[in-house]
């Protein structure tokens, strides 16, 4: 097939930049365009990024010598795509504004941002978990006026190292859950460098991300209903402390959970394991083979071992026990900018484009 044409908006920062790497040999899609903020317009992309490049593989070839654009020129960028990718870095009114207005040129918009996640006739997916809620575009569009525009998100970076093994287990009712989330740097677009008070510290505190820790995954669980995402009823009540340890990629999770309908170990270590969804079966290019894996060793899963685990698509859980409150805990990995951002964002515009809600213009 002909590859579609892909815009980054907000190229330049730590998600931008993954993006790139991620996309350098897609098979369905190419970077075509890059665009940041006004002050880096008119440079090229190795030129904007000079020093700041924090990716383990070089540039792209194909990427170091586009000229970057301003990524409020709209209708100029919007001519040249297909569909875009948006990992802006403004306020949530200039976010929410900018990704309309892109939707509103017929040019569907990937975001791996939060201002629209609590949109009623936003999707916000997960795609082995909740792809149905990609039904909820066509009311979107009704708003938006629009034939091929939309927006779809993506939900918080953290909750992948916990949802997926949560939602792999509904059928047992999990009813209360305790997590508490260890976030790599990254999760800030930082590296040790940027950061080095970092360096063997740790910070108690991440502004929002308790919240989105909390409430993101009910969402997840909710129901396309009269053209918006209705929150289920069904769904666990989850309470969560977020901190900030001194690892680049990789967010852990410990999480104690109550079920209405207690499991055995071999039950829900079966459940992990076996558990697939649309992009395993459709076979996209980005898709884990295995999306959850359970490791059998007490120490494991470790960020410096098992972030990678799948090309970072995967997660990886491990310590699963009985416990002496809760019915059961245990430990969870995921990769914070491949799934947790920029690889769970090209997963869901594959899942989109293989669905023929993005196509060519």
């Amino acid at each position: 097939m002909e590859k579609l044409k892909v815009g980054i908006l907000g190229a330049t920062g730590m998600v931008g930049q993954r993006f790139i790497d991620l996309l350098r040999d897609h098979p369905w899609f190419e970077v075509v365009t890059v665009a940041a903020s006004p002050r880096s317009a008119g440079k090229k992309y190795s030129q904007a990024v000079e020093g700041r490049w924090k990716m383990e593989n070089p540039i792209p070839e194909a990427v170091a010598d586009l000229v970057l654009k301003n990524v409020n020129e709209v209708e100029e960028i919007a001519a040249g795509v297909d569909f875009v990718f948006s990992a802006v870095d403004m306020s949530k009114d200039e976010i929410k504004a900018i990704e309309e207005a892109y939707a509103k040129t017929e040019t569907p918009v990937v975001s791996n941002n939060s201002a629209h996640r609590w949109t009623p006739d936003v999707p916000m997916v997960v795609p082995e978990l909740n792809p149905e809620h990609y039904e909820v575009i066509e009311a979107q569009r009704k708003r938006l006026g629009t034939k091929k525009g939309f927006i779809a998100v993506k939900p918080n970076c953290s909750i992948q190292s916990y949802a997926p093994a949560l939602f792999a287990l509904k059928e047992f009712q999990p009813k209360e859950v305790v997590v508490s989330t260890y976030q790599a740097i990254s999760g800030a677009g930082k590296n040790f460098k940027d950061w080095p008070e970092m360096v063997e510290n740790i910070i108690p505190y991440i502004g929002g991300e308790e919240e989105k820790s909390e409430r993101e995954p009910l969402r997840i669980w909710g129901k396309v209903e009269d053209g918006e995402i209705k929150l289920s009823q069904d769904a666990p009540k989850i309470t969560a402390q977020c901190i900030r340890v001194p690892v680049l990629y990789g967010h852990t999770a410990t999480v104690f959970v109550n079920f209405g309908i207690k499991p055995t170990k071999e039950q829900i270590i079966e459940k992990w394991i076996n558990f697939k969804g649309l992009p395993q079966e459709l076979d996209l290019p980005s898709a884990p083979k295995q999306f959850i894996r359970y490791m059998e060793e007490d120490n494991r899963p470790q960020v410096q071992l098992d972030v990678n685990y799948e090309n970072g698509m995967g997660v990886s859980m491990g310590r699963l026990r009985e416990d002496s409150i809760f019915d059961y805990k245990f430990v969870g990995l995921s990769h914070n900018t491949i799934r947790g951002a920029a690889g769970g964002a090209v997963l869901s515009a594959e899942l989109l484009t293989a669905k023929g809600y993005i196509t060519k213009k």
